[in-house]
């Protein structure tokens, strides 16, 4: 009988510690499809950390994880291009944004992309005061913003922290 009693405590404190873990702190994240390439492929297995947004806004080139706004059931993983209130602006396959209150655009360095991909179609968007505008690394096979729209803050679950598979790719994103 005390044997039962502290197996039976013994799981009642790890639920009690990992319950509110996974689901207010990081939660897993498989990657599927694509649209992420050469970043992240098919597959690899991440942690999504969902506490750092609770306390700061993403940044422009972070890779997070929200629900797509057309199917909320629906997980995606896609690139920060656009701040809320920037502009974004793709011409000639390539972006710029003018941030909020400035007068001038910047073409962004996107180093994270195959050579020789670039952004189409031509496009220009303002964003609101809680939208991101987000693209996948591969530009070709990606459903982002340029086809479906704004990501509403309230989509957003959090940023690529951890990417525990395949193995050799183990790393702290």
């Amino acid at each position: 009988m005390g044997e039962l009693r502290e197996m039976l405590r013994i799981l009642i404190i790890s639920l009690v510690i990992v319950l509110p873990i996974r689901f207010f702190v990081a939660q897993p994240f498989i990657v599927r499809g694509a649209s992420m390439e050469p970043t992240y492929h098919d597959g690899e297995y991440l942690i999504v950390d969902e506490l750092s947004y609770r306390f700061s806004e993403p940044d422009r080139g972070d890779v997070i994880i929200f629900r797509y706004p057309h199917d909320p059931r629906q997980f995606y993983i896609k690139r920060v291009i656009g701040l809320p209130g920037e502009t974004i602006t793709i011409r000639n396959g390539t972006v710029s944004v003018k941030e909020n209150g400035s007068s001038e655009s910047i073409q962004l360095t996107e180093g994270y992309l195959r050579s020789g991909v670039n952004t189409f179609p031509d496009k220009v968007i303002t964003l609101k005061g809680n939208e991101f505008f987000v693209l996948g690394d591969n530009r070709p096979n990606s459903s982002d913003s340029r086809l479906w729209g704004t990501l509403p803050e309230e989509y957003l679950v959090g940023r690529a922290f951890l990417r525990l598979w395949p193995p050799s790719q183990l790393s702290i994103l």
